[in-house]
């Protein structure tokens, strides 16, 4: 199968070139000007279009069982919407229960995943720990191609990760040349003041920003950062969504630490006025955790994500539809934390950062796709529009515009969080492995069609890493 992608501005996080993009059997094989292709070849006119790397939503949690019941979205859903925005991969977690072996876990989650229309990957939670998990972990990495471990500092009673836990955890995936990344909240404090909000009667969705204050983040970011420091692993912190942890990570970049940060489409648009609306299900469909934030912090997550401090975007795509959500009609600790936006992130970040001049579009396809496929080490199979890179490719019209309604949406899911938006820049087609999956509206998604994509370990940087941390111990 052939495909000619011709006539249009290719973006890549470095430069733009006017080029046409021929691929063969799932591969780009060739980028330049006036391109020839076999008789047979499907053609697409990308004129006056950018075509740029698939997006990478380096954050999903499809088909989650989670708080009592199992996210709406499952990973054939979840991954075709996404090619109706122009994203072609998803990175979802797997998130074994409490004493639970990771390997059990793994191979849940793929067995989920086979349904999967786009490529996809996992990053692996550690939730507790003895010898069996370190050896899962190496199994993990050597056999399986993860190369990242998730530690939850929330959710006390359930999947929060112990400082034990993280301190072990971290030092085997240092050894392993692994990434580890973290949730960044206090789990005992968001516990302690859940308790005493519904003591003094609170009881609806106004009470979860309440109990997860920005300093629960900030303390629990500048926590896990001094771990990553001690022990001389990487650390990559999801969803940053406080000036406080964004604050701790720039800090700590400045004095040489290896430091990621994450943010959210939803954290950089919406404020916490959400949950004081007296809608009940608005307020309580907004609910997740880290909440939504007062609108100074987003202009703090804006500033990290030009400065570069903050290098990739994600959208925490967990849905929850409003039957599930009532299950906390009367405790809002009991509501299902999670929302949408793996089919919206680009034309919200397009719109709301290039069309703002905040970003510049290479900067855009840095932040959607090229830093996470580097940080991850899928560089430059995925990320970029290079000749043998993987044909996942979105051709994006700046000028096409739609405002996203639910009643319009591809998502598995009866609420979005962008609701009413007009968004400018959106995409025309989508390629998958060399093969329209998206065109124009028609989606074609193909159920099962998604590869499992494996990611190698670090290990020439991590043994430089080691030796560092052992110099200065």
């Amino acid at each position: 199968m052939s495909l000619l992608i011709r006539g249009g501005t290719v973006v890549n996080a470095d430069r733009r070139l006017r080029a046409d993009v021929y691929c063969e059997n799932g591969k780009i094989i060739a980028v330049g000007e006036n391109l020839d292709a076999p008789a047979g070849a499907e053609t697409v006119d990308a004129g006056g279009q950018y075509v740029m790397p698939g997006g990478i939503d380096p954050h999903t949690h499809m088909q989650l069982p989670f708080m009592g019941t199992v996210a709406s979205e499952d990973f054939y859903t979840g991954t075709a919407a996404g090619f109706a925005g122009g994203t072609t991969m998803i990175i979802d977690f797997v998130i074994p229960n409490p004493q639970q072996s990771l390997m059990e876990a793994y191979r849940d989650w793929r067995g989920w995943a086979e349904k999967s229309a786009g490529d996809y990957s996992f990053h692996v939670a550690v939730t507790w720990w003895d010898e069996s998990v370190s050896k899962d972990m190496k199994t993990l990495v050597e056999e399986e191609g993860v190369n990242s471990f998730k530690h939850f500092m929330a959710y006390k009673d359930a999947i929060m990760a112990t400082d034990e836990t993280i301190y072990h955890s971290f030092k085997r995936a240092l050894e392993l040349g692994a990434i580890v990344t973290a949730h960044a909240e206090n789990g005992e404090m968001v516990y302690q003041l859940q308790k005493e909000l519904l003591a003094k009667g609170i009881t609806g969705p106004e009470g979860h920003p309440l109990s997860r204050p920005p300093k629960v983040e900030g303390e629990a970011a500048h926590r896990v950062i001094k771990f990553a420091e001690v022990i001389g692993v990487p650390v990559y912190l999801v969803h940053v969504s406080t000036a406080d942890a964004l604050g701790h990570i720039e800090r700590a970049r400045a004095e040489g630490s290896r430091v990621f940060g994450e943010v959210l489409a939803g954290h950089l648009m919406i404020d916490d006025s959400v949950y004081k609306n007296p809608d009940w299900e608005f307020a309580a469909a907004h609910v997740m955790s880290p909440p939504f934030r007062p609108k100074h912090h987003q202009d703090a997550l804006w500033r990290g994500l030009q400065s570069g401090s903050l290098q990739t975007t994600a959208t925490d795509h967990c849905c929850f539809c409003y039957d599930q959500k009532s299950m906390g009609k009367d405790d809002f600790t009991q509501i299902p934390n999670g929302t949408g936006g793996v089919e919206d992130r680009l034309a919200v970040l397009w719109t709301n950062g290039v069309g703002t001049g905040r970003l510049t579009p290479e900067e855009f396809v840095a932040a959607t796709s090229a830093n996470a496929a580097k940080i991850f080490n899928i560089y430059p199979r995925k990320g970029t529009i290079v000749e043998g890179a993987d044909a996942d490719i979105v051709v994006w019209d700046p000028a096409a515009s739609k405002t996203i309604s639910v009643k319009t949406h591809h998502q598995k899911v009866d609420f979005n969080i962008f609701e009413g938006m007009k968004v400018t820049g959106l995409a025309s087609h989508t390629i998958s492995q060399g093969k329209l999956v998206y065109a124009k509206g028609d989606l074609r998604a193909e159920k099962g069609a998604g590869r499992y994509i494996k990611r190698p370990a670090f290990h020439p940087m991590f043994e430089a890493l080691k030796k560092r941390a052992e110099s200065t111990a």
